[in-house]
């Protein structure tokens, strides 16, 4: 844990939103750069399962979980998610949510978590605040967004046309985090789905470095559709010479027959929603309005 004043504000906040919190007993534990040794971690992740509550909710990303993949007991998490437990986070907990998916077909939820979300200093981001209300009501039907305006090309190669994906898998999260889980078991094998990703502090030429994986490992040309949020806190060089995140998001639509879209609400970043991974969504676009929801599938 980072930031310790972050930390209480969270936990301040939830309660102050109506809900009762319980802090994990080891969530203060520290062992080098991670939040406790392998074991302590997995002891809590197997007691969040065993908790019985609505929501397990993350402190913070980072990294760590890709080092307990195999040990974790994934017929308690499926059991737990089965009984109502709904595991959200976002960053390095990518890893978990992927294996998951590919050890129980489990859905899980890519939201807020603790410290960079609840935590932060001033006031909350509403949206965020009202996605995650409406994942503990059970309002939470689907997220709509607005696609960037471009002269050119509203969108893709797509642009001109509606689109209109049903009942696809919807599955991702961190770029970095998934790539790591390429040729592994915790990867899902999934065709016919709905891929998103976000990012933090990749230069575009890594972002399309890792999109490149993924493309010559088969993943993307299976996939309706791919789904980029965020990508946030990089800094050009002069010697890039035009080349952007523009650059590489075109030159992914170049090597895939499927739409390409951008500008979800989702990533390291304050205005984010919260979203069903595993879960069976359907994906609309009209213009510039897109729309994925899943109000009309079984979550959960």
């Amino acid at each position: 844990m980072r930031d310790k004043a972050a930390f209480k504000r969270g936990l301040s906040r939830l309660e102050a939103l109506g809900y009762q919190v319980e802090v994990d007993i080891d969530a203060r534990a520290v062992h080098t750069r991670f939040a406790g040794d392998d074991q302590t971690r997995l002891a809590a992740i197997h007691r969040a399962a065993a908790s019985g509550a609505d929501v397990a909710l993350i402190t913070r990303g980072a990294y760590g979980f890709t080092r307990l993949l195999a040990d974790i007991d994934y017929k308690k998490v499926g059991a737990a998610i089965a009984s109502g437990t709904k595991f959200v986070g976002i960053s390095d907990f990518t890893a978990f949510q992927n294996a998951v998916l590919a050890k129980t077909e489990s859905i899980t939820w890519a939201g807020p978590a603790l410290i960079t979300d609840f935590g932060v200093e001033g006031v909350p981001d509403d949206i965020m605040e009202a996605c995650f209300d409406d994942l503990m009501t059970g309002h939470g039907e689907g997220a709509g967004w607005r696609l960037p305006y471009r002269k050119k090309d509203v969108e893709n190669q797509f642009a001109d046309q509606e689109i209109y994906i049903e009942d696809a898998v919807l599955w991702g999260g961190n770029l970095a985090v998934l790539v790591g889980l390429i040729g592994t078991p915790y990867m899902p094998r999934i065709e016919g789905g709905i891929l998103f990703l976000e990012d933090v502090g990749e230069h575009p030429y890594r972002i399309e470095r890792m999109l490149t994986q993924l493309l010559h490992a088969g993943i993307l040309a299976k996939q309706k559709a791919i789904v980029l949020g965020q990508f946030t806190e990089y800094r050009l060089a002069p010697h890039d010479k035009g080349f952007s995140f523009q650059s590489v998001v075109d030159w992914v639509r170049s090597k895939v027959n499927i739409p390409v879209l951008t500008n979800l609400p989702f990533g390291h970043v304050p205005t984010k929603v919260v979203l069903p991974v595993g879960a069976k969504v359907s994906l609309s676009v009209e213009k510039r309005d897109a729309l994925l929801y899943w109000g009309h599938s079984h979550t959960h």
